[in-house]
């Protein structure tokens, strides 16, 4: 009996040192959760806060559709300052680009973003208030270098700060923003389009100042960018935001340690001499891979005419039928809702299914939207069905626009480029986006003009046909990997072409590396 007891006695302990275990197992596990959770909420607030400047982007396109109505009669000006006055606001956008590079790089890529709204909203105050076209012209100027700078900053921010696993979507939240402004555009256009046609457009430019107040609250919430603080060796701190930005500590060490090795190799003999503008001018062959795809895939974005199809839509759905102003406006609400819309699709597909799948419905899809919508407006417009199909087809382009080349297009250009290139190989895909969208923008009328608007959306669709080409043969797969291992995928050319969708291919590279 004696005997049995101490049996019994030992397993009583047993059992209790096991359950103690796994009492500490299920503390550690819902600590762990907790982390988790916080570090979530902690990157999906900085995404956000980060895109804030989007929003200005986007609004801007969407309000300037309607107003433009307005300040042709109120100020009286012509089709061509119509032209120039959308337009101009991209391509001087490639300006503040182009600057964004370098300043990100020097006072970082937090600070940057502020500047972007400062001048952004100095352009907007001055637009409000303009008596003249010239004062009208200034004002768009001064926009669009504050949003040159925005469109390049905020996607480099996002994917410097994101985990692996969620930096497609978070990268995507810019691409959000903008469609979110087009619509409150398109909303305001709708809502403030019964006033006097000299306040009515006032108001509507006016109400893009709104955004500043809270991107002024953002700075004060969101970290330095943890590869700009390592260039700048601040690596201790570095070290913080990752601890902030990823849910276990293997992984911040691991990532820190990716980052200062791209660093150091960014800062090793062979780069010392060479100013990074010298290297994107004069690039190796993988960083030449790199521009290819980073600049292709910027100017198939706007080469395709979405900003023609967005800064123009009352016009396009004039020619399909729609004669009134207020139903015009109100039709573009609808385009707005559905670009808007299906930005989400995107969103919760983009990790999941990667890139490459996505970017092949959007261009397929874009090229099939497009092409009917030219042989609407040449053989249907004028009646209801025409203004139906018209309808359709603008909503089907924006909406297959907003599932795959519109957010991926920045999030591709932000993952690609080495950490030492980073910003200003960003700047310069920037500049190739804006450049393109501006030069659609203001000759969109005039070329409408003189080969018909369904002969300008034949055009749109077979620049939309080769973008399909583009992707396959020149755009990889980047889902799952981190932005080192992007790197090294893009010094195999094999595998830079062939795009696999797996990662024992980078945890190959990685290994041979």
């Amino acid at each position: 009996m004696g005997h049995g007891d101490k049996m019994g006695s030992k397993n009583k302990y047993r059992r209790m040192d096991s359950d103690l275990k796994e009492d500490g197992d299920v503390a550690l596990d819902l600590q762990q959760l907790d982390r988790s959770k916080s570090t979530r909420k902690y990157v999906f607030a900085c995404a956000v806060f980060a895109s804030l400047n989007s929003v200005l982007l986007g609004y801007d396109v969407g309000v300037m559709s309607g107003a433009i109505l307005f300040i042709k009669q109120d100020l009286n000006i012509t089709e061509v300052q119509q032209e120039v006055l959308v337009g101009c606001f991209s391509i001087v956008s490639v300006v503040g680009s182009l600057a964004g590079g370098r300043t990100s790089d020097a006072i970082g890529r937090k600070w940057t973003m502020a500047l972007a709204a400062i001048v952004f909203q100095t352009g907007a105050a001055v637009m409000t208030f303009a008596s003249s076209f010239q004062i009208l012209m200034i004002g768009r100027l001064l926009a669009g270098v504050g949003i040159g700078f925005g469109v390049m900053i905020a996607p480099v921010y996002i994917a410097e700060i994101s985990p692996t696993i969620a930096r497609g979507s978070l990268t995507s939240f810019p691409e959000i923003f903008i469609n979110l402004g087009i619509l409150l555009g398109y909303v305001s256009n709708y809502a403030f389009s019964g006033l006097p046609v000299h306040k009515n457009w006032r108001v509507m430019l006016a109400v893009g100042i709104l955004p500043s107040v809270f991107i002024g609250f953002a700075l004060f919430v969101i970290p330095e960018s943890p590869r700009w603080l390592v260039i700048q060796n601040r690596v201790e701190e570095a070290r913080s935001v990752l601890l902030r930005t990823n849910q276990d500590e293997k992984e911040v060490e691991e990532r820190l340690a990716e980052i200062l090795l791209a660093a150091g190799i960014s800062d090793s003999g062979k780069h010392e001499e060479k100013p990074i503008w010298r290297e994107i001018l004069s690039p190796s062959p993988s960083l030449r891979r790199m521009l290819v795809t980073g600049l292709g895939i910027q100017c198939f974005q706007q080469i395709t005419g979405i900003d023609a199809t967005v800064y123009y839509s009352p016009e396009i759905l004039r020619s399909a039928g729609i004669e009134n102003d207020t139903k015009l406006l109100a039709a573009t609400v609808a385009v707005g809702i559905a670009k808007t819309s299906f930005i989400l699709v995107a969103i919760l597909l983009i990790d999941r299914v990667g890139r490459k799948p996505l970017l092949y419905v959007s261009t397929i899809g874009m090229t099939v939207c497009l092409f009917g919508l030219g042989v609407t407006l040449s053989l249907f417009s004028g009646g209801k069905f025409g203004i139906l199909l018209g309808i359709l087809f603008v909503c089907g382009n924006v909406s297959f626009f907003s599932i795959g080349i519109g957010p991926i297009c920045g999030v591709l250009t932000s993952e690609i480029f080495p950490l030492r290139l980073r910003a200003q190989a960003g700047a310069l895909g920037a500049v190739g986006n804006r450049v393109s969208s501006g030069l659609v923008s203001m000759s969109f009328l005039s070329v409408s003009h003189r080969i018909t608007m369904a002969g300008s959306f034949f055009i749109f669709a077979a620049f939309s046909a080769l973008s399909v080409l583009f992707v396959c043969a020149l755009v990889p797969e980047t889902k799952g990997k981190s932005l080192e291992q992007i790197e090294l995928l893009f010094q195999n050319q094999h595998d830079w072409k062939e795009g696999k969708l797996e990662l024992g291919d980078v945890e190959h590279l990685v290994q041979k590396d």
